[in-house]
């Protein structure tokens, strides 16, 4: 039987936007020249970044009960105003409203790819084309995000937010990557 689980291609953007690796793995994505690589990647950069900040707000806290003991189930509410709502884009006066914690876009799926997005604590970001058909993409651009780690991150001859040539990082990724 003939698997259709495949790797395509694995792209590396820089904190800033910039792509600073690309490499395809196996072919059935359509052939992109290098501005068009760049153009996706500062295209996918402010998407996620779009995507960061529209994460809904958390609920309001909860004020319907009271801790006045003068206060009946049977008594008329007394009027007090609402307090206004705190602006959606802020949480900096109201400590005890946090906004959660945002990924932005994960994965995106197709019927012919399957594109998944790490990012590190860095901001750095992991774009893993696949087929839709592999499984566990998340754990395999977790293990491309070590390896950037072991073996770009770790060469002292490596300049941060620069494109990534280091051969045992090609090396390494090709070997796991690429399987028969």
């Amino acid at each position: 039987m003939i698997s259709t689980r495949v790797v395509f291609a694995l792209l590396i953007i820089n904190k800033a936007g910039g792509l600073i690796y690309t490499r395809t793995f196996a072919p059935g994505l359509q052939r992109l020249d290098s501005n068009d690589y760049l153009i996706l990647a500062g295209t996918f950069h402010g998407i996620h970044a779009i995507s960061r900040s529209i994460n809904p707000a958390p609920p309001p806290p909860s004020s319907t009960t009271t801790n006045n003991p003068s206060s009946s189930t049977n008594s008329l509410p007394t009027h007090t105003p609402a307090p206004p709502p705190p602006a959606p884009s802020s949480t900096a006066g109201n400590p005890t409203r946090k906004r959660p914690h945002t990924t932005g876009i994960e994965s995106l799926e197709s019927s012919h790819f399957r594109l998944t997005c790490f990012q590190s604590p860095t901001g750095v970001k992991f774009l893993l084309f696949t087929s839709p058909e592999q499984p566990n993409t998340d754990v395999v651009v977790r293990r491309c995000y070590e390896m950037y780690g072991d073996y770009v991150m770790k060469n002292p001859f490596y300049s941060l937010e620069m494109p990534v040539r280091v051969e045992k990082f090609e090396r390494a990724v090709g070997g796991y990557l690429v399987r028969p």
